[in-house]
């Protein structure tokens, strides 16, 4: 009597699938990976070619024509002069410094003041309505905030400080402290947010107010985000260039005074470089300017990292 075998299915087309499916997965993966990498070298990229065009059109000055004490000690800007033309930017890095450092005084106080009630007191709709108030402050071009600098704070600082002129330092370091001030507290709202509420109950079990909890509590813990937040506005003072030009007075200066008009680098260079003779000793200074804010903004940001992994190693 013959045994009837149990019938079994071919299986080659399920392995056939199967590997089709697994080749398919391995090239996706593959591919994304690939995209993820060129994205993360991108920025470096970048900024490699930016640094390199820079540089390019700046270094027949600095090999060629420039004197190093000179161009960073002297005041004298006079890159147009037909007799005796002079390349110190001195006064123009002042001019930026003193800009950049007096809208960092003004605006870390109130961003993260800001940044702490929306955080920690603000409650619902006052809370939501605040965040999207600075969210529209930040969207506002800066042409638009050195027409308010021109039109609005230029009036007002003559007739409030019996000053000649209201186009000065002062001006431009409020008109850059307001711009600079969402981002602050954008990025610090968000860095008091990130600290775990468990640390919060901790300390409202032991007792704490709810201003000891902020100050003794969240603060210390989000440290390295506030830090962050404070240095991002310098970067942003530092690298403004239009309404610093329509708010400072535009005035090669050392201040000696907040009602002192100043010129800063980037204004100089937004200025003149439209109207300089390509590959001419001007043209190549003004992106000598260039290469300095390019350096200036690499050391704030090194600075940055190594504050910031400092802190995270202690």
């Amino acid at each position: 009597m013959l045994t009837k075998l149990p019938f079994r299915r071919s299986t080659t087309g399920d392995q056939h699938r199967a590997h089709d499916a697994l080749d398919w997965a391995w090239l996706t993966d593959k591919a994304v990976g690939v995209l993820v990498f060129v994205g993360g070298i991108s920025a470096i990229i970048f900024i490699l070619s930016v640094f390199t065009f820079i540089t390019r059109q700046g270094i027949g000055f600095i090999t060629d024509t420039m004197e190093v004490g000179e161009f960073l000690t002297s005041p004298a800007w006079r890159p147009t002069s037909d007799e005796n033309p002079t390349y110190g930017a001195f006064a123009l890095i002042v001019g930026t410094a003193s800009v950049t450092g007096l809208a960092v005084l003004l605006a870390v106080p109130f961003s993260l003041g800001a940044a702490i009630f929306i955080a920690e007191f603000a409650k619902g709709r006052v809370r939501e309505t605040l965040k999207i108030l600075i969210e529209f402050l930040a969207a506002i071009p800066s042409v638009v905030w050195g027409f308010i600098g021109l039109s609005i704070m230029n009036p007002l600082i003559i007739e409030l400080f019996d000053v000649p002129v209201g186009l000065n330092l002062l001006n431009a370091g409020i008109i850059l402290g307001l711009m600079s001030a969402p981002i602050m507290t954008s990025i610090a709202e968000d860095a008091l947010k990130a600290v775990p509420d468990s640390y919060r109950e901790a300390a409202e079990a032991m007792g704490a107010t709810r201003w000891q909890i902020t100050w003794k509590v969240v603060l210390p813990a989000g440290r390295k985000g506030l830090l962050a937040a404070i240095l991002l506005g310098v970067g942003r003072g530092f690298g403004e260039t239009m309404a610093v030009l329509m708010a400072s007075g535009h005035s090669i200066n050392i201040p000696d005074s907040p009602f002192d008009s100043v010129r800063a680098l980037t204004a100089s260079i937004a200025a003149e470089l439209g109207e300089t003779a390509v590959g001419s000793d001007h043209y190549q200074a003004l992106f000598t300017l260039g290469i300095l804010l390019f350096i200036v903004t690499f050391v704030i940001n090194l600075t940055a990292d190594l504050v910031v992994n400092g802190i995270k190693k202690r």
